[in-house]
């Protein structure tokens, strides 16, 4: 098979959807992937990228490609990760222990990313970004963008961060914004959850036991 045909770029007026053959190595499909884009940067700079179409890849190779295309090569990657189908009546359970994604960087403007289950950024989260998952949301750096956790109704997710000043924050279907003008920003941790249909932001103190 001649390399230049495993993988193809598909537009259509909302984006680009990545087409790759089946039963390629990872590593091959990878390096070819970081070829094409190195080809044409400009190109591709701020594209955006709906989905990746491969029946041999798995979601934790889909997102690693991904996290290429976004963190490498400025690409605005909206993608919704793989999981376990729900009920239509049910929501995501396992914000105590289940499904859980890390992201490595940071979400830039324009990016958006889609979880089915509970999010960890390892990164920022800048102005213009939106990050949703049906879990919680936790961010190792500041929070600056729109957030939504609990994204298919669970009130009891919650969102937490090093530095949490998102533009908009939502659990279920709260929804809190930041306050017009100058107010204080945070200066410690912070963590925002559900009370009495509010969301409620708290300093996020680790307890030491005794």
């Amino acid at each position: 098979m001649h390399q230049d045909n495993i993988i193809e770029f598909k537009g259509t007026k909302k984006g680009i959807y990545i087409q790759i053959k089946p039963e390629i190595d990872f590593q091959t499909i990878k390096k070819l992937l970081v070829d094409k884009l190195e080809d044409s940067k400009s190109f591709f700079k701020g594209a955006k990228i709906l989905d990746i179409h491969c029946d041999t890849l798995s979601s934790d190779e889909k997102v690693e490609l991904s996290e290429i295309m976004s963190n490498r090569y400025h690409m605005c990657v909206n993608m919704e990760e793989a999981s376990p189908i729900l009920n239509i009546n049910q929501v995501f359970d396992g914000i105590h222990e289940g499904i859980t994604r890390f992201h490595y960087g940071t979400v830039r403007s324009g990016q958006k990313l889609h979880i089915k289950g509970n999010l960890v950024i390892l990164g920022d989260v800048n102005p213009g970004a939106e990050v949703i998952a049906l879990g919680n949301i936790i961010v190792m750096g500041s929070l600056r963008g729109i957030a939504h956790a609990g994204g298919d109704g669970n009130k009891n997710a919650r969102v937490a961060a090093i530095y949490l000043d998102p533009t908009q924050l939502r659990i279920a279907d709260v929804i809190t914004r930041a306050p017009d003008g100058e107010y204080e920003k945070p200066l410690t941790p912070e963590q925002a959850y559900i009370k009495d249909n509010m969301v409620c932001i708290e300093p996020f103190l680790i307890r030491k036991q005794n």
